[in-house]
């Protein structure tokens, strides 16, 4: 095998260098200064590393540079020793080394500690028997040295050498316990006690029960392990749980936070009790509440996440709801984000009240907090309220009045969300309208947001039942839109003229003004000078109207036309409800002549933008409405609206069960090949525990993988496809990688074959990158034997997701000259980066507003249905389709989907599919385009190439 294969210790990243001649080398060791030797042993050291063997050397180190009292020259030594062959070709130590081991020997009785203590550190990486068995004595006596950075490095050294070469010290448990009873020092019976349990756990037991008292006073690097020797202890041998659990109880309460989340994940494993899921449960809210690091809280909610998937631990943790909402203090939207979702997932009907009495104060806390996540947090509250009150109608009624007050918030997307919530309660709870409508009725004025005043006009208009209600929602409908004829006010406004509301609101000032008309002013002399409202030059102040009335003046008619059938809709009810046909006949006319002034408003000019085509069409059909009352006509206004609302929130419960049931599936808790365990012909051990050791360890060693079935991870096909061959081959030098996508890292296992019969010297794989990838450390060189072969790897950092390119050469040396062999570039996949992912309609249509980089892709295939090119681009990009699967049933010719996903690194990427197709003729090719959007350009020009590829490699394969 080549050098690079040689057991390391010590990586030195060395930079190019020229290789020295040897008998410089001997020079500069034998006659330099200290400095000199210094600068030369670091050149031998980085010689090393590279492949070179310079056994001449090593007698030039011994004369001329170990008898050196620097401690610079100590520190290269100990890895000059290290990395040294010390074994001649036939296996057999060094002559030399003797010397070697008799400096050593001297440094071990060194007075200095630190020459002692690295020395000590350097003998538990030394593998030769022969070199340790000189020095026990020394290594024995450091155990009573009065430093005690000298003792614990001697414990240290103990352990490796009694676990590789137990013969050289066979009394090493008995004199380490015989040291653990009589040490003070907490570093040092933190090494002694480890070395028991690893050596001997039957003293480390005895150690720990005659002491079990006192361990709550121990520091936390021996609690640390203290807690590892219970875990395995009673993993092996259940009984001794009841021995050792109280332990664990007392170090939940350790001062060290690492010592408690420790104690509380092994005491979740020991007990599957209601006492112990409490207390370990308690312990990690306690954590996340004292931490500030917000990884670490992300870290411990992780685990009570975890906790929460366990059926037993969840009834358990219900009780727990409110002491997790403490979490909310934090001020990150992550740690909020979670903590909401698993208050959600364990709320009951038992607690639920002081959980929504909680939410509310949390509300009323956002209010006048400048933050830049307050908005987003206001957002996940109202969510919060809406699944509280959906999920629990009895305390819909509370937090309806709390949620309509976000109406008139500034944040858009809270108010989306609140007017959300009340149509889907609106509809599925009659009993909370009248409630409902009041509120909403009230907060109408103060809404800010043309979006939010079109969705509360449109359930206004359409859960108003009552004649007193129906007259109250249309003279706020009024009072929001001004004065109508809405022209001729706008006439007068521009003439001058005070329209009516000015004359009402000045009136009204000319009661109540008490002011006198001069004011006396003291001047910059010190005189005094009146000032007269005469005198005064007219400050001209910016319009006001009222808010309807200026979504229309800026050119907004949709909120128009939506306005004019909440009117319709109200004048229709109205009219089935009274019964006095002067009373309908003034309403409607009412209801007619607003109409007809917001269509007359935007043909007059008067607006920066004119009405549309369709909100004319829309106001031109409303009022054929009113004046015509065909039967059609009047059922789409009275009852198909609601009908469509019903189907849809059908539809949204339909697949949130969907997803709910899928989710159930994915986790099953037993699957059909698992072992089927008989309690009678079981050892009791099994069901004592609250953890499967194995099946833990299987699912630690598949994180981070894609696939959690051990077949697809464990299939070679699966590494198969992940091999680039680098080079051809009929080249001297054989080269492939094997690429590894571990989130942000990518790990090249470049497998280099020498297919010469010459000797590669100083064989060098160069690598460079394209895009946003970074070389984290050049591969050192090495020496091939002819027909040799060896693994070097290289590791890259990604930092963004855009399709990367790796390239390079393998550069070597032979007795003639250099060689260099050009590698075949590794593309790194887009795909390796992006899963998919879910969001909202609100969301996504936010992200499609905010981003700025759009690439189009024209659909250029073979297939001739369309949803079979849909399932194939969601297949080969990762992404998930937001569409309903009901939306997209059915042949009508063309489809319309939205599709998103997210990276690793939090970047989204939005696409718009829209395709067509005839459908008189079955075997026409799917036309169209894609629409893709993303925060960078790179995202959207790599998911937009990968969106071509696939579409040319299907052509191809048909």
């Amino acid at each position: 095998m080549a050098q690079s294969s040689v057991p390391c210790y010590t990586i030195i990243n060395s930079p190019d260098l020229e290789v020295p001649n040897e008998m410089q080398l001997k020079q500069d060791l034998e006659k330099g200064d200290t400095n000199v030797k210094i600068e030369t042993l670091k050149k031998v050291i980085q010689l090393l590393l590279n492949g070179e063997r310079l056994p001449g050397l090593i007698m030039t180190i011994i004369r001329f540079v170990l008898p050196v009292q620097n401690h610079t020259i100590k520190k290269l030594l100990l890895v000059f020793w290290e990395i040294v062959p010390k074994t001649s070709p036939d296996g057999k130590l060094l002559q030399e080394m003797i010397l070697v081991c008799d400096a050593y020997r001297k440094d071990l009785q060194h007075p200095n500690e630190f020459l002692r203590g690295s020395t000590l550190r350097f003998l538990c990486k030394l593998k030769e028997p022969e070199l340790l068995e000189p020095l026990m004595p020394s290594i024995r006596a450091c155990l009573e040295h009065r430093h005690s950075y000298v003792r614990r490095n001697a414990v240290l050294a103990i352990f490796t050498i009694y676990k590789n070469f137990d013969w050289l010290v066979p009394d090493g448990p008995e004199l380490i316990a015989n040291f653990l009873d009589i040490q003070q020092d907490m570093s040092c019976k933190r090494n002694a006690f480890l070395m028991l349990l690893h050596a001997d756990q039957e003293r480390a037991l005895n150690y720990l029960a005659s002491c079990i008292d006192q361990v709550n006073n121990f520091g936390d690097i021996l609690q640390l392990v203290i807690v590892e020797l219970i875990y395995k202890v009673c993993h092996a041998n259940p009984v001794e749980r009841s021995r050792f659990i109280r332990c664990i109880y007392n170090l939940l309460n350790s001062s060290s936070n690492a010592v408690r989340y420790e104690a509380a994940g092994t005491l979740i494993t020991l007990s599957s009790a209601p006492t112990a899921i409490k207390a370990a449960a308690g312990c990690y809210i306690e954590l996340i509440v004292t931490e500030s690091d917000n990884n670490v809280k992300l870290i411990v909610l992780d685990r009570l996440i975890a906790m929460k998937e366990n059926e037993n631990m969840e009834k358990v943790m219900q009780d727990l709801v409110m002491d997790i909402l403490r979490v909310l203090a934090a001020p990150d939207i992550e740690v909020r984000r979670k903590t909401l979702n698993l208050a959600m997932d364990l709320v009951s009907s038992r607690n639920i009240s002081e959980m929504v009495l909680m939410l509310k104060k949390e509300v009323s806390k956002t209010h006048n907090v400048a933050h830049e996540d307050t908005g987003k947090y206001r957002q996940l509250l109202v969510r919060t309220l809406h699944s509280c009150s959906i999920k629990f109608p009895d305390v819909a009624g509370n937090v309806i009045p709390v949620l309509v007050e976000f109406l008139s918030d500034t944040n858009e997307l809270a108010a989306a969300d609140v007017l959300i919530f009340i149509r889907e309660a609106i509809q599925k709870f009659p009993s909370l309208r009248n409630l409902i409508i009041g509120h909403l009725t009230e907060a109408f004025a103060q809404i800010k947001s043309s979006k939010i005043h079109r969705a509360a006009v449109w359930i206004l208009g359409e859960y108003v039942n009552d004649k007193s209600q129906i007259l109250e929602v249309i003279e706020v409908i009024i009072q929001t839109l001004g004065e109508v004829p809405m022209v001729e006010a706008e006439q007068r406004r521009l003439n001058g003229d005070q329209t009516e509301e000015e004359i009402l609101n000045h009136c009204n000032n000319n009661t109540q003004q008490t002011q006198t008309n001069s004011n006396s002013k003291v001047t910059s002399d010190g005189t005094y000078a009146t000032q007269s409202a005469f005198s005064l030059a007219p400050i001209s102040k910016k319009e006001k109207r009222p808010s309807l009335r200026e979504y229309l003046m800026i050119g907004d008619f949709f909120i128009g036309a939506a306005l004019s059938a909440t009117l319709t809709k109200l004048a229709l009810r109205y009219a089935d409800l009274e019964d006095n046909p002067r009373a309908q006949n003034r309403l409607t006319t009412r209801v007619m002549l607003i109409m007809s002034s917001i269509l007359h408003l935007g043909r007059s000019g008067f607006p920066s933008k004119p009405i549309a085509n369709d909100d004319t069409d829309r106001i031109f059909i409303c009022l054929r409405t009113l004046s015509q009352r065909t039967k059609d006509a009047v059922q789409v206004f009275e009852r198909y609206c609601r009908e469509a609302l019903g189907k849809m929130l059908d539809a949204q419960y339909e697949e949130d069960q969907r997803v709910f049931k899928e989710k159930q599936k994915a986790a099953a808790k037993v699957q059909p090949d698992d072992p089927v365990v008989f309690a009678q012909l079981s050892n009791g051990r099994e069901n004592q525990l609250g953890e499967n050791v194995f099946e833990s360890s299987l699912n630690q060693a598949l994180a981070g993988t894609k696939s959690n079935n051990l077949s697809d991870v464990a299939s070679p096909n699966n590494k198969l496809n992940k091999v680039t061959q680098l080079t051809g081959f009929s080249d001297p030098v054989y080269a492939e990688a094997y690429v590894n996508v571990n989130q942000y890292d990518i790990v090249l296992d470049v497998l280099i074959v020498n297919q010469t019969n010459d000797t590669l010297q100083n064989c060098t794989l160069e690598l460079a990158t394209l895009g946003d990838l970074k070389l984290v450390e050049r591969p050192h060189s090495i020496v091939l034997a002819p027909h040799d072969f060896c693994n070097i790897k290289a590791n890259v950092k990604v930092s963004s997701t855009e399709n990367g390119i790796i390239f390079g050469n393998i550069v070597y040396d032979t007795s003639i000259n250099t060689n260099v062999v050009v590698l075949n570039t590794i593309h790194i996949d887009i795909m390796d980066y992006i899963i998919p992912a879910s969001c909202t309609d609100t969301e996504f249509r936010q992200m499609w507003q905010d981003f700025e980089w759009e690439n189009k892709v024209t659909v250029n295939t073979t297939f001739t249905d369309l949803h079979e090119y849909l399932k194939h681009l969601l297949k080969s990009t990762n992404m998930k389709c937001l569409t309903p699967e009901k939306a997209l049933s059915g042949q009508c010719g063309f489809m319309a989907a939205n599709m998103y996903a997210r990276s690793i690194f939090g970047e989204n990427a939005l696409a718009n599919l829209s395709i067509e197709k005839p459908i008189d003729d079955p075997d026409s090719k799917v036309t169209g385009h894609i629409r893709i959007r993303a925060k960078s350009q790179g995202m959207a020009l790599s998911l937009g190439d990968k969106m071509s590829s696939s579409q040319k490699l299907a052509i191809q394969a048909s």
